[in-house]
């Protein structure tokens, strides 16, 4: 048998399968989609078997006898023949290297590394006066039978001559395992050995003196299951060796049982059953019903305002994709994926549910990942990367707020949960459904020229209106003499909600005290040392930290350049206007929530509960309480300045400008009481912002295809981003001037080749960055040639120090 393998070597000239043999005892384990351990030059490296033959398996046809696997890593495949063909299409569509793609669809508990062990092969021969370290060294390895290499090193290092000596006389062998980042759990269960009966006469007959003994008996006859050795432990004060003892007698048995590691197993979720639904969002449900019974794959964009009942839409859906026996991936922003979006998909469908986002633990992940490839779960909720759960029979995938750009992974392989979701779809015949209040253009577009379709939500259940949204002009708040963060408006408006009782949501999408800290008598400003970014200062720890590369240092008392005591904190950051709230509104209760809030496990969870249960009289954060929250006490959302986007230079800016607006805005109003909001800007004029204010996302677009159309930006065209990193400036600037003539030459009249040019932000993180561009229409002509290009320069490159990334239809340009 031969198993064809693709290493975990990312690396373009090794981007192909290669050939090994499969020991007899290896046959029976290795499948399409296996992980394997494989020896690849003087190395052992993991892999993932992407074809099998079953021959004899002899010569590789060039007079090479073909070396054999390993190990294999897995009793099942991890990955399906459909995740496994997936891969392939990925490294031809983003132009990344095959074993990029598999390690981007398995969990990072099985992410493994190969660890080099040693172990003695029969008796040693005996030491003439060893080291203390040898002879501590020679007895580990009997006790325990082998030992990783850099354990031996780093215990024993008086014995690293000894373990040469051996290796190369035979004494020790040298063998390779891989190492997962976490395995399945297991805990201990006592389990009676012979019939109740038998246990009560052992128990009847024990020593007076042996308490403990009776007390495990007697809680073990009365436990209806096998209880853990933990928990019967805890119940009867015994110690381990009482149960020991009893097990050496044949009266129970300890045995080793596997158990999931539920991050919700403290939780309560009532069942949910389905409300009536508006005649547009069944109209919805029917639609999709439709396409789900065709058994054909089908691309539906259910555009619906804020509130309008997409979630219930998603819901119903996936009842009757269930009722077919098939199963439903539902994908949501990571900042998104609250307990209220949980709780609902688990209140509708129970157990049937998996969990999986980057708050749960590697294990819990892993866990969540086993249900859906053992088929004990039919629906997986999750961020991005659930868009590989290796579901079987998908009939339904749902990708929420599909316009976020956090579906778009920014390290490699660069994906698009979208696209991925396509492709996936068409393999099963199976209906994508993507929903926004805000679709992304690209999206729009397709739906306009009748590539997909679009289903259009218009009303909120039960009445509601969209807020009316105010537009201030912070200018004018400054000419009227008005120097504070809240404009004459929101703050009337603040203070008629904190009368009336009811909540509030402001928003920033700038985490922080102050974004940048400034000398005032000579102008020095405080910068990243490895970034060329300025550092932003923290008020809790005072520090100044760059929120690029988490370099931190003291705050400074007097400049650093200058000497001067005058230095000062300009911008505004959440922690600014958390400290001008307690100061402007005495009393006032206010949770924030950034990334400084939110970094330990369970406080996202914790801070939207108390806010849920009136604890605040406002909430403040970044874009992460922009999407997925539902609070029918709040009835004003103020935005403290909508132009944090918008000067970013990215033709994307005004259309992300427009998308957040309404998604905040969409917060407000909820519940029976009609909602405000109030947004701050110093463009008033600027279209995105005016056609927000009016919930006119259909004017917005075909303005903003207007723009798009006539620049020859997506979605009228495709663009490919390549950015060349290094420690020395000037040796990567020439290197990307290269890299573009090269490209220039491959590709012709196909595309545009822009660059190279710094990128906007030049330096970060101590290394260089400059950028070429593609401008292309035909994928066919342009990929193959670019293709060709980094395969030749990427050994140069390499030898210079640099680096190169390349991102298809990137979102980040900066």
């Amino acid at each position: 048998m031969i198993a064809r393998v693709v290493v975990d070597v990312p690396v373009a000239a090794v981007d192909r399968p290669f050939d090994y043999t499969v020991p007899p005892a290896l046959h029976p384990l290795v499948r399409v989609g296996t992980r394997v351990l494989v020896p690849f030059g003087p190395r052992q490296v993991t892999g993932v078997v992407v074809d099998v033959d079953e021959g004899p398996g002899e010569p590789d046809g060039v007079g090479k006898r073909l070396k054999s696997l390993s190990a294999v890593l897995d009793p099942e495949p991890p990955l399906t023949e459909e995740l496994v063909a997936l891969g392939e299409w990925m490294a031809e569509t983003y132009l990344c290297p095959r074993s990029a793609a598999y390690q981007a669809m398995l969990p990072t508990a099985l992410k493994a590394r190969a660890e080099k062990r040693l172990r003695l092969r029969g008796e040693p021969p005996p030491l003439l006066a060893p080291s203390a370290e040898e002879a501590a060294f020679v007895e580990a390895l009997r006790r325990r039978g082998d030992l990783s290499f850099d354990e031996a090193v780093k215990r024993f290092p008086g014995a690293a001559g000894l373990v040469r000596r051996w290796v190369e006389d035979g004494i020790l062998d040298v063998f390779y395992t891989a190492v997962d980042r976490a395995g399945a759990k297991t805990v201990t269960r006592v389990v009676p050995a012979v019939d109740p009966e038998v246990l009560r006469q052992a128990r009847d007959a024990l020593n007076p003196r042996a308490v403990r003994q009776r007390a495990v008996l007697d809680a073990l006859l009365a436990s209806p299951h096998p209880p853990t050795l933990a928990d019967l432990l805890a119940a009867t004060g015994a110690p381990r060796s009482a149960v020991t003892t009893l097990a050496e007698r044949g009266l129970l048995r300890l045995v080793k049982t596997e158990v999931y590691r539920d991050p919700y197993a403290a939780a309560s979720f009532a069942p949910s059953p389905p409300p009536p639904l508006t005649a547009e969002q069944e109209a919805a449900v029917g639609r999709i019903a439709e396409a789900l019974a065709s058994g054909q794959p089908h691309t539906l964009l259910v555009h619906g305002v804020t509130g309008s009942g997409k979630t219930e839409v998603y819901l119903q859906a996936i009842a009757r994709t269930l009722e077919s026996g098939r199963q439903a991936i539902v994908l949501v922003p990571e900042i998104a994926l609250t307990p209220q979006v949980v709780e609902r998909f688990k209140g509708r469908f129970g157990a049937r549910v998996a969990v999986l986002h980057s708050r749960l633990s590697v294990g819990e992940r892993y866990d969540e990942w086993r249900k859906i490839r053992r088929g004990e779960v039919d629906v997986a909720v999750g961020a991005r990367s659930a868009v590989f759960a290796p579901f079987t029979r998908l009939g339904l995938l749902v990708i929420d707020e599909e316009h976020e750009t956090s579906y778009k992974q920014e390290e490699h392989p660069k994906y698009h949960a979208r696209a991925v979701a396509q492709w996936r779809a068409e393999h099963h015949g199976a209906v994508l459904v993507l929903g926004s209040a805000t679709p992304s253009l690209e999206s729009y577009a397709a739906s306009r020229s009748g590539r997909i379709e679009r289903i259009v939500l218009t009303q909120r259940p039960g009445g509601g209106r969209l807020p009316a949204v105010t537009v201030v002009d912070m200018r004018e708040e400054l000419r009227a003499g008005n120097r504070s963060m809240f404009s004459r408006a929101l703050r009337a408006a603040i203070e008629r909600r904190l009368a009336a009782g009811e909540q509030v949501v402001l928003f920033l999408n700038r985490r922080g005290y102050a974004t940048f800290v400034l000398c005032r008598a000579c102008g020095y400003v405080a910068q990243c040392p490895h970034c060329d970014l300025a550092l932003t200062y923290h008020l809790a720890n005072q520090t100044l930290r760059c929120h690029t590369c988490g370099h931190a240092e003291p705050e400074p008392q007097r400049c650093p350049s200058c000497g001067s005591p005058h230095v000062r904190y300009f911008g505004v950051g959440t922690q600014r206007v958390e400290e001008a709230l307690a100061r402007t509104f005495p009393g006032i209760r206010v949770i924030r929530m950034d990334v400084d809030t939110t970094r330990a496990k369970g406080a996202h969870e914790a801070l939207l509960g108390r806010f849920r249960r009136g604890e605040a009289d406002v909430l403040l954060g970044t874009q992460m309480i922009a999407k997925g929250l539902d609070f029918p006490n709040v009835t004003l959302v103020g935005v403290i300045t909508a132009d944090t986007l918008l000067r970013l230079p990215d033709f994307r800016a005004a259309e992300r400008t427009f998308q957040l607006l309404t998604q905040v805005a969409g917060r407000a109003g909820r519940g029976g009481r009609p909602g405000e909001v109030i947004v701050q800007t110093y463009a008033p004029d600027h279209y995105s912002i005016q056609l927000a204010q009016r919930h006119d996302y259909v004017a917005f677009a075909e303005r903003e295809l207007a723009v798009r159309r006539k620049g020859e930006y997506p979605p009228f065209s495709r663009l490919i981003l390549l950015t060349l990193v290094g420690r020395d400036v000037r040796v990567v600037h020439r290197a990307a001037g290269e890299v573009a003539a090269r490209l220039r030459r491959a590709v012709g009249d196909a595309a545009q080749v822009l660059g190279p040019s710094p990128s906007p932000v030049l330096r970060v993180n101590d290394s260089y960055r400059f950028q070429c561009m593609l401008k292309y229409k035909n994928e066919s002509l342009v990929k193959p040639a670019v293709k060709a290009v980094l395969a030749e320069v990427e050994r140069a490159l390499l030898a210079q120090g640099v680096g190169m990334s390349v991102d298809v239809d990137p979102y980040v340009l900066w």
